[in-house]
């Protein structure tokens, strides 16, 4: 989250034009859905498994708390 402030803090709207048309002649109109599909997917697994390790690590703190 950090990363992505600083990141836009440093970039106006002139380079994310600039960079949005990069892409597009790197990769083509139809290839860029796909793309972002897989990004999202990623990005979603990786929520998933911080929030499996925050669980794990809750619980032996919850058990040795019930003791």
């Amino acid at each position: 989250m950090m990363l992505a402030s600083i990141i836009s803090g440093f970039l106006g709207g002139y380079e994310w034009i600039v960079i949005a048309g990069v892409v597009v002649l790197l990769f083509g109109g139809k290839k860029i859905p796909e793309l972002m599909k897989g990004f999202g997917k990623g990005i979603r697994e990786f929520k998933e498994g911080s929030k499996e390790i925050s669980k794990e690590a809750e619980a032996p703190e919850s058990k040795e708390k019930a003791d």
